[in-house]
């Protein structure tokens, strides 16, 4: 109760669910993209289901401290690099980030290609493999946020909230946002270039060099607003 009132514990709550929340808008685009593979009825609860077993590894990921120490330590040196096991989690996140998103990319432009005027083409992706992708990819994109949060403060309660609050507000906007990108191709080619830059940064950072995050959301920000003056615009 005492820690209830105490202004830095509710500090570092509020900074580190801002933080989680602000890193989670990549997480958001790729579980849209994921979830619209597969039938509508089934599109909420996979973006439920993953979003909460995401948000159970990040737990389990931030409880394992002493796992979390030994892979910000380098494990191998390569032409001189060294290279730890977060930045092998950064390089195979990123590269496959990089590889279906392509790969959806060009699904899509073949098949607009084909039939201009058609249906959407069948939704092959299976449920489970959804959410475990889903999974999966959080733990890659939330890596660094853990790490920083463990940095930020040593109250495992406070961290834990953090991410359950995060997740929660993820949850409620993600439904909106597949919708939205569902509604507008020219949106969901946009979201698709957005996780291939996600993806090099990613690639970046496992090779140590360093991206500042903000100029990637500044982008990917300007970008979404250009592209809403233009539905505007065709709209009326």
């Amino acid at each position: 109760m005492t820690n209830l009132l105490n202004a830095e514990v509710w500090a570092a709550f509020l900074t580190l669910t801002a933080l989680e929340i602000v890193l989670g808008i990549d997480n958001i685009i790729f579980l849209s993209i994921s979830a619209s593979k597969l039938p509508p009825p089934q599109q909420a609860s996979a973006r439920t289901l993953g979003l909460a077993g995401a948000m159970l590894t990040r737990i389990l990921l931030l409880l394992s401290l002493a796992f979390l120490a030994r892979l910000s330590r380098p494990w191998v040196t390569v032409l001189g690099q060294p290279l730890s096991g977060r930045d092998f989690v950064l390089l195979g996140g990123g590269l496959f980030l990089m590889a279906k998103s392509v790969l959806e990319l060009h699904e899509q432009a073949e098949h607009s290609a084909a039939a201009p005027r058609a249906a959407p083409a069948p939704r092959q992706a299976s449920f489970g493999g959804v959410i475990l992708q889903i999974m999966v990819l959080d733990v890659v994109f939330s890596l660094d946020s853990v790490i920083t949060a463990v940095g930020m403060t040593s109250k495992i309660p406070v961290m834990v909230a953090a991410i359950v609050a995060a997740v929660l507000v993820m949850m409620f906007f993600a439904g909106a946002v597949a919708h939205f990108v569902d509604q507008h191709p020219t949106l969901r080619t946009l979201a698709l270039a957005f996780l291939i830059l996600i993806g090099m940064s990613l690639v970046a950072e496992g090779l140590n060099f360093h991206v500042p995050k903000g100029y990637i959301y500044f982008a990917m920000a300007f970008s979404t607003g250009v592209e809403l003056f233009n539905l505007r615009l065709r709209k009326h």
